[in-house]
């Protein structure tokens, strides 16, 4: 069969692939809307702490909702379990997203993005640092092509916004490192507690942490003096850029298998791209665009070789 005759799902009666390439595309795009969103907020002179708080604080109640709906019926959790997921959560969301939001103050969004595209490459890192599987010389160059790309991206960031580039580099990679520990560690638990119970649960934990934090480092009554479009554009934040695509990139794997869903997510640099130059009027270059196309490259060739 075609792959024209497989995403119509005709002919063998196996479900129509366009509903799960909608939902995955559709859900890599609104990803990448985050990061847009934050460069928009920090506008109007609020704290990386306040944005994640507002953020967290929104998306909440979804996420308390989705842990319950994808526990129902199922066994209560153990000590161990809750460990599990006071660990990922921590890991996962909470410090991911706060290293993240402090490094957009520093760098563009098109550059952030980029970083946080490195997440297969660092998986794979910590799988030979963590459990000494090996790296052959391919995955090496697919590595290199990567680093290559986003190293293109941040010199030329450097010599046009300054020294703290390289602040804002090391916290958005740092993002991504605990992205990646959390991915590398979260497997048992999937397969224990299913994807979008462990979801719901660690982004729960996630939210309370970036409440708690708020409440510790900024007096509580500091949030009613935030603009009114700051609050607009969490509340965006975490519906469209937070909840829903979780949602819809679960419901992509679903239908297309996790190796094809991914493969959508390439989508997500030149997304955020995109948005950067017509919202934010980021300048598009010719550093940029060769720095992502390697960076795409590298991710590709990574995922082909593995």
């Amino acid at each position: 069969m075609n792959p024209s005759s497989r995403i119509a799902g005709t002919a063998t009666g196996r479900p129509a692939l366009w509903p799960g390439l909608a939902f995955a595309l559709v859900g890599s795009i609104a990803f990448s809307g985050k990061a847009i969103i934050v460069k928009l907020a920090y506008r109007h002179g609020t704290d990386a702490v306040t944005l994640l708080m507002l953020r967290m604080l929104f998306a909440l109640p979804l996420f308390l909702a989705l842990a319950w709906w994808s526990g129902r019926g199922r066994p209560a959790l153990t000590r161990r379990d809750w460990g599990a997921v006071l660990g990922l959560g921590f890991s996962g969301y909470y410090l991911a997203s706060f290293l993240d939001f402090l490094g957009l103050a520093y760098i563009s969004a098109s550059l952030e993005r980029l970083i946080l595209y490195l997440n297969p490459t660092l998986v794979l890192l910590l799988g030979v640092v963590l459990h000494g599987r090996r790296v052959s010389a391919k995955q090496l160059l697919a590595l290199a092509v990567s680093y290559g790309g986003v190293m293109l991206v941040f010199g030329h960031e450097l010599n046009d916004l300054g020294p703290n580039v390289g602040l804002g580099t090391l916290l958005v990679f740092g993002s991504a490192l605990s992205y990646a520990v959390y991915l590398v560690q979260s497997g048992q638990e999937v397969q224990r507690l299913g994807a979008l119970r462990l979801t719901g649960l660690a982004t729960t934990v996630a939210c309370l942490l970036c409440i708690g934090q708020f409440l510790l480092l900024r007096p509580a009554a500091s949030v009613l003096t935030v603009p009114t479009p700051v609050l607009w554009l969490s509340l965006l934040n975490a519906i469209a850029c937070t909840f829903a695509p979780v949602i819809l990139v679960m419901m992509g794997i679903e239908r297309l298998g996790a190796t094809l869903a991914a493969q959508t997510g390439l989508v997500g640099p030149m997304s955020t791209i995109l948005m950067g130059i017509f919202i934010l009027g980021e300048p598009m270059t010719p550093w940029i665009l060769g720095g992502t196309a390697l960076v795409l490259v590298g991710v590709a060739l990574l995922a082909r070789w593995r």
